[in-house]
């Protein structure tokens, strides 16, 4: 290659970034430098509540058990 066949592509290399930054720019907008203001939550404490008795009996529906309906396969 010449040596203006090299500096054609390096051209055309840069100006290609060039673009693609503005454009990559143009859709994407700039940075939001802002602030924010977010919720914060308690802080976990390591005490376990005992579950109700209403739902977790011996007599509750296992939703894991597999039924079968009559009439089907």
């Amino acid at each position: 290659m010449k040596k203006t066949d090299i500096a054609m592509l390096i051209l055309i290399a840069s100006v290609s970034v060039l673009v693609a930054f503005f454009v990559a720019k143009g859709i994407f907008g700039d940075v939001y430098t802002g602030t924010a203001k977010v919720k914060t939550i308690d802080k976990i404490d390591s005490v376990i509540v005992e579950p109700s008795a209403d739902i977790f009996n011996k007599n509750a529906i296992n939703p894991a058990v597999q039924v079968q309906i009559n009439g089907t396969k």
